[in-house]
């Protein structure tokens, strides 16, 4: 029972990860606020993701013989991708918050 229940702990763990996100981002007025809870968000998505690629007693992908289980490379391939999609969306945010502000407060460049 309890073996089981490790088995599904990264699931439980993107699931808290991924509220805690959604949280900041409904409740906060602050706009840093809501975009660190993007990225939360995001990161729960990735780390979801990582687990369903996952396979127990896995190998990796390269083909051996005597091996039969292999680990789907195809998640984590897409992670790589969705994080430098994430780094490139999360500047882009906090550029356009930065300018923001600066227009609020009537300051020019």
């Amino acid at each position: 029972m309890l073996k089981a229940s490790f088995s599904n702990l990264i699931y439980v763990v993107s699931m808290i990860l991924f509220l805690i996100g959604f949280y900041a981002v409904a409740m906060r007025p602050s706009l840093i606020k809501k975009i660190i809870g993007i990225n939360i968000m995001e990161t729960a998505i990735f780390l979801f993701l990582i687990g369903i690629g996952n396979k127990k007693g896995g190998a990796s992908p390269l083909v051996v013989e005597g091996i039969e289980k292999y680990v789907n490379p195809f998640p984590q391939a897409m992670v790589l991708m969705a994080l430098v999609v994430g780094v490139g969306t999360t500047a882009l945010a906090l550029i356009l918050a930065v300018r923001l502000f600066e227009c609020e407060n009537g300051e020019k460049r």
